[in-house]
C-alpha cells in the first residue's frame, strides 16, 4: 500500500491507522498548494479531486475520503479491536463518531482556512465549532476517548482538533479536550506518523 499525504493534513488519521494496526506501506508527500507529489509528479494525474489522503492497494486501485479509508484500515486488523465487529454496539458508536468528525469537525474548519472567507461566516464557523467542542468536553469529561476504548475515530479526532493549533484557535475552555489531545498524542503511533511529516522532532 502507499499513502499520498500532506503534514498535518486530515492524511495524518489515515497514517496513524496504518502504524496502529501493523500495515506494511509506503508513504508519499503532497504539496497541496502546488498539487505536486515530493517527486514533481502533478497530483491530479493520481488523484482527479486534487486532495489527500489517497491510499493505493496493492492492486493499484486508488481511494479517497478519511472516514471511509479508517473503516477499510481498522478492518486490516484482525481483532478489529479499532472498529468492532460487524453489527456490535462498538462499530456502531465507532462509525457514529467517525462520521461526527467528518461533517461536524473537519467541515466546521472548512471556512477558517481560507484568507477571503467573509468575517460573518468566519464567525458562525467559529460559534458552531464551539458548540461541538463544548460537547466533545463534556463528553471527555466521562470518558477517555470517544467510543470509550480508543479507536480510528480517536486517529481522526486527533488530527482535526490539532488545526486548532494552526489556525491559533484557543482552546483552554475545553480542558477535558485537551486533556483528551495529550493522551491521544502520546500513542507511539501518533508519534511515529506525526515524526514521518515532521510534525515533531
Amino acid at each position: 500500500m502507499k499513502l499520498y499525504y500532506s503534514a498535518g493534513a486530515c492524511s495524518l488519521a489515515v497514517h496513524i491507522a496504518l502504524r496502529e494496526v501493523g500495515a506494511k506501506f509506503d508513504v508519499t508527500s503532497v504539496d497541496l498548494t502546488k498539487h505536486l507529489t515530493a517527486d514533481g509528479t502533478d497530483f491530479y494525474t493520481i488523484s482527479p479531486r486534487g486532495y489527500v489522503p489517497l491510499l493505493e492497494l496493492a492492486d493499484g486501485s486508488r481511494h479517497t475520503e478519511a472516514a471511509a479509508l479508517l473503516q477499510y484500515v481498522a478492518d486490516l486488523d484482525p481483532t478489529q479491536a479499532f472498529i468492532g465487529k460487524a453489527g456490535s454496539a462498538r462499530r456502531l458508536a465507532v462509525i457514529e463518531w467517525l462520521t461526527f468528525v467528518s461533517t461536524e469537525l473537519h467541515k466546521g474548519f472548512g471556512p477558517l482556512w481560507y484568507k477571503d472567507t467573509p468575517d460573518v461566516t468566519r464567525q458562525g464557523a467559529k460559534d458552531k465549532l464551539a458548540k461541538r467542542l463544548a460537547e466533545l468536553d463534556a463528553r471527555l469529561a466521562k470518558q477517555p476517548y470517544l467510543a470509550e476504548d480508543y479507536s480510528m475515530a480517536d486517529a481522526y479526532a486527533f488530527t482535526v482538533l490539532n488545526w486548532a493549533n494552526f489556525l491559533a484557535l484557543p482552546m483552554g475552555a475545553y480542558p477535558n479536550v485537551q486533556a483528551y489531545m495529550a493522551r491521544v498524542g502520546a500513542r507511539a503511533a501518533v508519534q511515529e506518523a506525526m515524526k514521518v511529516e515532521g510534525l515533531v522532532k
